[in-house]
């Protein structure tokens, strides 16, 4: 590790340095505490008695080795404070940790695994002229081996009294997921935070072990082994990591040395929304620590990708655009940004943002952060409170849906309907769409249609592609139960086919931030609540049409819009519990000439330009 690097914000491989690491002989330990009166460290190997550590150089710098230590042994720093009192911190650079309840690191030889995975990391890139459909899910409530299965329905669900038992291994979900994510069509999933944390009602954004794979799953080992044999099976994986905040635990970052040194010493910006701390972005070796991380599950576990959690926590202090931006920790996004990508330009960058701040996904050497992606919370919200409004309304929020691409070129962005969007009271995507329980499956299949055809890289939760009907619940696995019932079973072949087709039509995703790829048809008719669009590549040109009315609806295509079009999909389908019979329809644009088509009651279809 450079120290004139660490100091600066510019280090990326802290953990090489900090931390517990095995030798030949035992093993060595450092630790980074300036304001500490004493260090010692205790651990299985001294029976839990005090072994010294020596400053570095009488610097800030925590030393010592024990010969005894081995691979798997717990171990903690006590850190004594000026005053003499003293508190048994877990190690901020561990590699592994203990499962909560209980908060020692435990000493892990890295070197253990070797990946497989070569040829997936030899073609592996950012996927801006490639589709990208991500199933984002949260390790521990996808599926449990504790599962009541079908008697969820009439069964009030308690949690087991032994947590753990109901978890998959990381090792064990691999054969479970991996089918379902290539069944389903998604090319890359999204883990939510896997960094050790205390709390599960968290669901890993306030962390305390930053290095260290929650032990909730089984050991490091087998987080490499589920990533590598997703690769192996052509499947790309992101983390979500968090840079803003860390949990207020004693024996995590909080008060490391006794002061303030990982986060803000005022509560006013030291302390989130949350309840976590907030970093402090303004000093260096905290900036190094933070990269480092990001650098360390991108080195260490071969993601693919990173999503940033609350960047707009980053950008503006407390996320308040009253309150000004917050310079260190824009600069910090600057140079962790610059630097990953400088190590794996293949890798993508992904941030959750839901401010204007501009140019996000712009490269920093043009005055942007860096970033490859941004979430689009707009379109998320202008969309889902659409369809949350009744149907005869909709009229007068008409261009709630085609305000996204005034200013969708301004970013690349990726279209979100995530965990964010099924908790706390919001409903899930299918509960929110306005009508009684059968009128919500034609305006869900409609509305998953607009979102595909959409410019824009996609993003799906766990569960929405079954028609989960409850909130998600992260003690207990989604009621996989519901594809026994036709109207779910219909609307999750309806899923499946749209991911298919999303990724087999280059026009729907080769020029997502190109002005070529996407042109309106029809975006003016509120009266209607009528839309068309169009999609294009070199290879081919889809033609999109949408009624998010109660009634029937007549789209008018006008002169300029000849050519002979194939029937890809129609959201109305018998197969997908609609009221049309499939079957192979042509429509056939002359020139100068309006052609008319009557549309079902919410109902989307796109077709495919077979000639002219």
């Amino acid at each position: 590790m450079d120290f004139s690097n660490f100091y600066a914000g510019s280090e990326f491989e802290a953990h090489e340095f900090f931390g517990a690491h095995l030798e030949a002989d035992g093993a060595v330990f450092r630790t980074y505490a300036p304001s500490a009166k004493a260090v010692s460290l205790i651990g299985e190997f001294s029976g839990w008695q005090e072994i010294p550590m020596n400053r570095i150089t009488e610097g800030p710098y925590w030393e010592c080795s024990a010969r005894e230590a081995r691979h798997g042994q717990m171990y903690k720093f006590r850190i004594y404070h000026r005053d003499g009192t003293y508190v048994d911190h877990a190690d901020p650079f561990a590699f592994y940790s203990e499962l909560r309840p209980d908060t020692a690191s435990i000493l892990y030889d890295r070197k253990r695994y070797s990946f497989r995975d070569e040829e997936w990391m030899k073609g592996r890139n950012d996927a801006k002229q490639k589709p990208l459909n991500i199933y984002e899910m949260h390790l521990g409530s996808w599926r449990r081996k504790d599962s009541l299965g079908e008697k969820a329905e009439t069964t009030v669900w308690e949690a087991p009294k032994d947590a753990k038992d109901g978890w998959y291994t990381y090792a064990e979900i691999a054969d479970l997921l991996i089918p379902w994510l290539k069944e389903n069509a998604y090319n890359y999933v999204e883990f939510m935070p896997l960094s050790e944390y205390p709390a599960d009602e968290s669901w890993g954004y306030q962390a305390t072990g930053f290095f260290s794979a929650t032990a909730r799953y089984g050991e490091p080992d087998g987080l490499k082994y589920l990533v590598d044999r997703l690769h192996g099976e052509g499947i790309g994986v992101i983390l979500d990591v968090v840079t803003v905040h860390f949990a207020a635990n004693d024996y995590g970052l909080m008060q490391y040395d006794g002061t303030a040194l990982f986060e803000y010493p005022h509560p006013a910006v030291g302390r989130s929304e949350w309840g976590s701390c907030n970093f402090m972005h303004a000093h260096g070796e905290i900036r190094s620590f933070l990269q480092s991380a990001c650098y360390f599950w991108l080195k260490e576990y071969h993601f693919d990708g990173l999503r940033f959690d609350a960047v707009g926590n980053l950008l503006y202090w407390q996320g308040d655009t009253s309150r000004g931006e917050n310079r260190d920790a824009i600069q910090f996004l600057r140079t962790m940004n610059s630097g990953l990508k400088a190590r794996f330009p293949e890798v993508m960058l992904i941030a959750e943002d839901s401010t204007t701040f501009p140019k996000v996904t712009k490269p920093v050497w043009e005055g942007g952060l860096g970033f490859d992606y941004k979430w689009d919370l707009g379109w998320m919200n202008d969309t889902l409170s659409y369809f949350e409004e009744m149907p005869q309304k909709r009229d007068s929020i008409y261009h709630k849906l085609t305000f996204s691409m005034q200013y969708f070129y301004d970013e690349n962005y990726l279209l979100p309907l995530s965990h964010d969007e099924v908790v706390h009271g919001k409903a899930s995507i299918l509960q929110k769409m306005a009508n009684f329980y059968e009128g919500k499956f034609p305006q869900a299949r409609a509305m998953y249609l607009y979102m595909y055809m959409h410019p824009g890289k996609k993003l799906n939760f766990m569960g929405n592609e079954i028609g989960q009907l409850r909130e998600w619940d992260e003690r207990r696995e989604q009621d996989w139960f519901l594809q026994k019932y036709p109207l779910h079973d219909s609307f999750h072949r309806f899923i499946v086919e749209l991911n298919r087709l999303y990724l087999e039509h280059p026009c729907l995703w080769k020029h997502d931030y190109d002005h070529s790829g996407f042109e309106w048809i029809e975006a003016d008719d509120d009266a209607d609540c009528v839309y068309a669009f169009r999609r294009r590549s070199e290879e081919e040109r889809i033609l999109c049409a949408f009624n998010f009315s109660g009634e029937e609806r007549r789209l008018h295509f006008r002169p300029g819009w000849e050519g002979r079009w194939t029937l890809l999909m129609d959201t109305d389908f018998d197969k997908y519990s609609g009221s049309t019979r499939e079957q192979k329809t042509e429509l056939i644009i002359k020139a100068a000439e309006t052609k008319e088509i009557l549309l079902p009651a919410f109902s989307g279809r796109c077709y495919q330009e077979s000639g002219i």
